[in-house]
């Protein structure tokens, strides 16, 4: 998505220079469409005084408007923090807010909520971005501090305060990390109160965004708000191979897009008999080998002949489970799968215009020949054109030329 104001120039993004703060709000993560924002409220109906404001990297915060400001979507506000304030942009404001919060199980309780202090100033918005233009080089340097502290651990992002009185350090670690001395260090080193906050995998990846193995931008940097579990058996029931490599998003756990359809394999999977469960033939005792769940189709093989495999379908394999069960037999798995032999040959159509596939089997013809030949046609033509008109001439002219012929053998005899 991209705001009015961004355009492309020569194939590569323009852009609109804001940075996160443009007024549409459709540059930015997790954003929402406020589709109310037409509708008028009913009569005597208060609107919803509390107001959403998101910070860097998708980080969004509920805030009280006790002033009765104002607001709308992109502004910039000043809020409160726990010391001093903090500047963010407005992304949301009425009756959305309050099914938001009721979403996320925020309470609105008039006595802990946080309040909006007014619509930031000039020199707000100065120290706010030079605050900003800060992080990327401190993050180079908390990461050297970090290795020569040797800490098992990653800093991931920083974010200034609003008023740059504070820094937050996100890292990642695997087991717990003592950073005491490494605060130490950061608060001698950028004169400023720090803050450690850990971070889990997934969420780093939401912070810092990407693109997946799809092509498309990351869920959790998007739209993906709530990380659920996800475990290998997803995978299996979805019959994918399980490669590591292949199943791990970048925040190096298994992909949360597993789950998006895990769902509706288990409801086609409620149809299938279990993969252990044996079919008992007079022939022999038959072992499943291979499902499609697409087509609803199941491979059998013979204990003991395991590369030939009969395929039936989820009906019948019931039908045999069911007589399996009353301890009766069928005769052989070849009874049913005979109904399923499907004719393997392919009819090509000419779809696009193609007279016939193997019109490139034949040699090639020799372009030069045949410039040769139309050469040779158009000089034979050229010479008939030329006869034609010779004899279209005078017969006297005609007897001219051949008297200036004989001339030369005159002479010749002359001289003998």
């Amino acid at each position: 998505m991209a705001c009015a104001s961004c355009s492309t120039k020569d194939g590569s993004p323009k852009g609109c220079k804001n940075n996160g703060t443009c007024g549409t709000d459709s540059c930015n993560k997790l954003t929402v469409f406020d589709w109310l924002s037409n509708m008028s409220l009913p009569n005597g109906e208060k609107p919803f005084n509390w107001v959403e404001v998101r910070y860097k990297n998708g980080r969004k915060e509920y805030y009280l408007n006790t002033e009765n400001l104002t607001l709308s979507i992109g502004d910039v506000v000043a809020t409160q923090a726990k010391a001093g304030h903090d500047i963010g942009m407005v992304t949301l404001t009425g009756e959305l807010v309050r099914v938001q919060m009721k979403r996320k199980n925020i309470p609105v309780a008039p006595e802990e909520a946080l309040k909006i202090y007014r619509k930031a100033s000039q020199k707000d918005i100065d120290i706010w971005s030079a605050a900003r233009d800060k992080e990327e080089p401190m993050k180079v340097k908390a990461r050297q501090f970090a290795i020569d502290l040797k800490l098992s651990m990653k800093i991931s992002d920083i974010e200034f305060q609003g008023d740059a009185s504070k820094a937050t350090f996100y890292y990642t670690a695997e087991e717990r990390v003592d950073f005491r001395e490494l605060i130490k260090v950061f608060a001698r080193e950028f004169r400023t109160r720090i803050e450690m906050k850990q971070v889990g995998f997934r969420q780093e990846a939401a912070r810092l965004g990407g693109i997946g193995s799809c092509g498309r931008e990351l869920c959790c940097s998007t739209w993906l708000t709530d990380f659920r579990s996800v475990s290998t058996s997803a995978a299996r029931y979805q019959q994918l191979s399980l490669n590591p490599q292949k199943l791990a998003g970048q925040c190096g756990k298994l992909k949360c897009c597993l789950n998006y359809e895990l769902d509706t394999y288990l409801d086609a999977l409620k149809a299938f008999p279990k993969n252990d469960t044996k079919l008992y033939t007079e022939k022999g005792t038959a072992v499943c080998q291979k499902t499609d769940i697409f087509k609803g189709h199941m491979w059998y093989a013979y204990e003991g002949e395991w590369m030939n495999w009969h395929k039936i379908t989820t009906t019948q394999a019931n039908e045999i489970i069911e007589l399996n069960k009353k301890k009766k037999k069928i005769a052989s798995l070849e009874e049913y799968a005979s109904d399923l032999i499907e004719d393997t040959k392919t009819e090509f159509e000419n779809v696009v215009g193609q007279d016939s596939l193997t019109r490139f089997d034949g040699p090639k013809r020799n372009k030069k020949r045949r410039n040769n030949r139309r050469k040779g046609n158009q000089g034979n033509k050229n010479t008939a054109s030329n006869k034609n008109t010779v004899s279209n001439k005078n017969p006297n002219q005609q007897k001219k030329n051949k008297n200036t012929r004989r001339k030369p053998q005159n002479n010749k005899n002359a001289s003998k």
